[in-house]
């Protein structure tokens, strides 16, 4: 039976090794393991930036996500950005996303304050569009344009 929870700071390594995967399997990058071990601790010592839950098969966790905030001044309250979200291979399509996003949407729909959700995706991974849409997400009505100084 799948449960998702809080991350806990005793949960980083596991954060950042999923981390490590999920960046080279979806895109392709190799990702320095101490400015990612610093960027996930960070969040622990400084909720203000997100939260990491993750999902436990047991005692084992088989996979995580973590949630920032955007403030939206037109609604007047806060939109819950998925990032980072891994999987481990051997319990995909199993149903976890959808616990997973199912979790967040009943935190958004008991908080007033929170407007709704947001993920963004590379726009070729083609498994991960057919999960969110799957849930009920829409990719039609914003497109998401960056420029990063440092990659």
């Amino acid at each position: 039976m799948f449960h998702v929870r809080l991350a806990r700071k005793e949960d980083s390594s596991k954060i950042i090794e999923f981390q490590i995967k999920m960046a080279k399997e979806s895109e392709g990058l190799e990702l320095d393991s101490e400015i990612l071990s610093n960027g996930v601790r960070s969040v622990f010592h400084n909720p203000d930036k997100g939260k990491y839950y993750v999902v436990e098969d047991g005692d084992q966790i088989v996979a995580s996500m973590l949630n920032t905030f955007e403030w939206s001044d037109w609604r007047n309250q806060w939109v819950i950005w998925f990032q980072s979200v891994y999987i481990v291979p051997s319990h995909r399509r199993k149903g976890i996303f959808r616990l997973m996003y199912e979790y967040v949407q009943q935190l958004v729909e008991n908080d007033e304050g929170i407007a709704g959700i947001r993920l963004y995706v590379d726009s070729t991974n083609q498994k991960a569009l057919k999960a969110y849409s799957s849930v009920g997400m829409d990719g039609e009505h914003y497109k998401v344009y960056e420029w990063m100084e440092k990659e």
